[in-house]
């Protein structure tokens, strides 16, 4: 508005339904699952708001049935990715010339749509298209995904609200621009808010985008789409290209206008983009910004006064909940030597407590892993164990994939913490052990921070405070989000700014302002009131 200076609400993080049996979000849920089930969806390329459907598709299944097929994805051409760059430069303008508030509102809207009209939906196809629990896409595709629009827009709005000093007799302003030319979201499949996220985020500060989703997650991202056009984003903004990364990246990496990469995934796939930045760097009009989340080897610290009641609680969920595959999730643990009876006795007996199968059972705590490459790989460092004597499987270890991508929570101890399920990313439900002798302290800590290449999340137990502050010094370059007596998962928007250092990304911190600080460039304004007439200074005098 030209007449006002606008404030976005104040955002409270959205609150987590329960799904208890016989409440109202339970049956709605129900209802949407059966429904999606019931239906094979066609998902289109999105190019400047035209649905385009080809005959190359590729189909979306159950991970946990995988015989079922919920729909079917038409895959981009090059001549889709070459009009998604001309549909991106030719609706910037527009969409960055409008007020802040206004392209702020269709986050704020959409976030109210996800809130309720949608819940359901975008819950249903989270749990069906990636295999979680309805606790674990109520967390992520409702709650989280709500949580960053709502706080984007008022992270935006400190951006804009930044201003510089004025001394006497000029004004100087900044303005936040959004980038040129077009933002490139590449997308991982394991959480549906941070998919959405990385193109909604660019988008909200006036930049004009090309999304390409994971082919694991298409359901729930085309939904997502839907909500963002409903909530009156305009054709063009975002453009959805699924399809095969080679043909998209053939056009995108090489063309002059790509302004930005926003990334979540692995890090062979982070450092391969950046090396075609590099390769490219003398063809871009600008320096493109490059914003990546990728791997992690994140840990569990024991020391010797920690509870082990604690130290289990954090360590199952932290490593089990949705089947391993959070990019925060526990994989490698130390535990002291004293308490190592206790742990290992209450770790197994509860882990073989935990129900693993159809995610529609409310009584399961694990569903499937995504797909058959993953499956393979999970099973492979697990067979690994079974076939060393650097490691003993203590539970699980059993995987299944005749109907779904099962792999049974499995803790392998290592004797060696040089063992391949040490020190590699597994992203899977399986954490490795090191148990150490309690006079090596300060030895471990160093194996552990050095054992990883990886720097993303960390979680230390103790009841010292002293220990706690030794342990949180020493892990100050180990990990981005840093947890105490806590499972090292669970970041929440506004809470606790997500990312990691290292081998682990770019630590931009999604959810908060310093993410959307990347997809601006500055321009420094200043007006003299009191203009200078004649070019002497004072000093020339004699």
């Amino acid at each position: 508005m030209a007449n006002a200076i606008s404030t976005t609400p104040v955002p409270r993080n959205e609150p987590v339904l329960g799904y208890l049996p016989d409440s109202a979000e339970r049956n709605a849920l129900g209802l949407e699952l059966k429904r999606i089930k019931s239906e094979r969806l066609a998902i289109p390329v999105v190019v400047g708001g035209e649905k385009r459907f080809h005959s190359n598709k590729v189909p979306v299944v159950i991970p946990h049935n995988h015989k079922h097929v919920l729909a079917e994805v038409s895959q981009a051409t090059k001549a889709d990715a070459e009009d998604a760059v001309k549909s991106c430069l030719a609706s910037r303008a527009a969409w960055a010339a409008l007020p802040w508030e206004e392209r702020a509102a269709v986050f704020l809207k959409a976030a109210d749509l996800l809130a309720g009209k949608y819940r359901a939906q975008i819950n249903a196809a989270t749990m069906l298209g990636q295999s979680k629990s309805a606790h674990q896409a109520e967390i992520d595709a409702a709650c989280e995904l709500i949580d960053f629009f709502r706080y984007n827009a008022h992270f935006a709005e400190r951006v804009y609200s930044e201003q510089p000093e004025s001394s006497p007799g000029m004004w100087n302003r900044s303005e936040a621009r959004g980038l040129e030319g077009f933002v490139y979201a590449i997308t991982p499949f394991n959480f549906t808010s941070i998919a959405v996220n990385l193109p909604a985020a660019p988008a909200l500060m006036g930049c004009a985008v090309i999304w390409k989703p994971s082919p694991t997650s298409m359901l729930s991202s085309y939904i997502a789409l839907k909500v963002l056009e409903e909530a009156g984003l305009p054709p063009g903004i975002i453009n959805l290209l699924p399809g095969d990364p080679l043909i998209i990246n053939d056009v995108l990496m090489k063309h002059p206008e790509l302004s930005g990469i926003h990334f979540t995934g692995s890090t062979p796939t982070f450092n391969q983009l950046w090396k075609e930045v590099a390769k490219n760097i003398e063809v871009y009009r600008s320096y493109p910004r490059i914003v990546g989340e990728t791997g992690g080897k994140d840990f569990i610290f024991a020391h010797p006064s920690a509870d082990p009641a604690q130290v289990v609680t954090g360590m199952v969920r932290g490593a089990f909940e949705f089947q391993g595959q959070k990019c925060s999730a526990a994989s490698r643990a130390f535990i002291p030597k004293s308490l190592w009876p206790a742990v290992e006795k209450s770790l197994v007996a509860t882990v073989k407590e935990l129900k693993i199968g159809d995610i529609e059972d409310y009584t399961n705590f694990l569903g499937a892993v995504i797909d058959k490459r993953s499956f393979d790989k999970i099973k492979g460092y697990i067979e690994a164990a079974k076939n060393t004597e650097q490691a003993r499987i203590l539970v699980g270890g059993t995987c299944d994939d005749s109907l779904g991508y099962f792999i049974h929570p499995t803790v392998i101890q290592a004797y060696d913490p040089s063992f391949k399920t040490m020190t590699e990313e597994i992203f899977g439900p399986v954490l490795s052990v090191y148990v150490y002798e309690d006079k090596d302290l300060d030895a471990t800590i160093a194996l552990c921070d050095r054992s990883s290449p990886y720097a993303l999340t960390g979680a230390i137990y103790a009841q010292d405070r002293l220990a706690i502050s030794h342990l949180t010094k020493a892990f100050e370059h180990s990990a981005g989000n840093f947890y105490v007596n806590d499972k090292p998962t669970g970041a929440v928007v506004g809470q606790q700014p997500f990312g990691g250092g290292r081998r682990s990304g770019t630590n931009d911190k999604a959810g908060s302002i310093f993410n959307l600080l990347r997809w601006v460039s500055h321009r420094t304004i200043k007006e003299n009131f009191v203009p200078y007439t004649d070019y002497r200074y004072p000093f020339m005098k004699n």
